[in-house]
């Protein structure tokens, strides 16, 4: 069987896009053999990886070619795509090519928001891919932006996670530790994994349905 493809990807840099990425990879890696491909010339993906020792493998791959026969790839159940900040690019293209769902994070500003809904309209609804936007950097004092921005998307029907992404320390610490939010010990650490967990769920779930 070839592995599901998850894209992961915004126009905009700094909306937890990374984050995301390897904040699934380290859940699914619990139960499946999980790839993850940094498609970012920035590297972030790889940065985190190379400072400790992840449960799935980090790989980086900016080549639209390569990247496109993601597909053919053996021994994994999961490929996870950290896509750089670019929608016209080929290696976006070529992956969304391929893919079999995406996942488009996003802080809940109505400035972040609006860029996204146009990403939505025009790059990933004509592609037919499922997706849901993952609502990122949520204060944990305070939701009402959230679910004012979750209310937005359903009322254009666009799909958005029931999940939070939650904004806690610990995900920068996981990243500076060289650890998957999953073995992240101290404050806040299980409450941001929780966080992943959920959105791991729904994915699945979209796929079940």
């Amino acid at each position: 069987m070839p592995p599901k493809i998850i894209v992961v990807s915004n126009g905009k840099g700094g909306v937890g896009k990374t984050t995301t990425a390897m904040g699934l990879s380290a859940i699914f890696s619990e139960r499946y053999e999980v790839l993850t491909v940094d498609a970012d010339s920035q590297g972030s993906c790889s940065w985190w990886a190379t400072r400790g020792k992840m449960p799935f493998d980090v790989a980086q791959e900016t080549d639209p070619k390569l990247l496109g026969r993601l597909r053919k790839v053996e021994g994994y159940d999961f490929v996870i795509v950290d896509t750089a900040p670019a929608l016209r690019s080929d290696a976006l293209k070529a992956v969304i090519a391929i893919a079999d769902y995406m996942v488009l994070p996003t802080p809940c500003a109505p400035m972040d928001l609006s860029a996204l809904i146009e990403v939505v309209k025009a790059t990933v609804k004509p592609a037919g891919i499922p997706h849901r936007v993952l609502l990122t950097k949520v204060d944990v004092r305070s939701t009402g932006e959230a679910l004012e921005a979750q209310n937005t998307l359903i009322k254009l029907g666009i799909p958005v996670c029931k999940t939070f992404i939650r904004i806690y320390k610990a995900h920068e610490r996981a990243a500076l530790e060289g650890l998957p939010i999953t073995q992240l010990k101290g404050k806040n650490a299980r409450e941001a994994a929780a966080d992943y967990r959920r959105v791991a769920a729904e994915i699945q779930r979209d796929w079940r349905q």
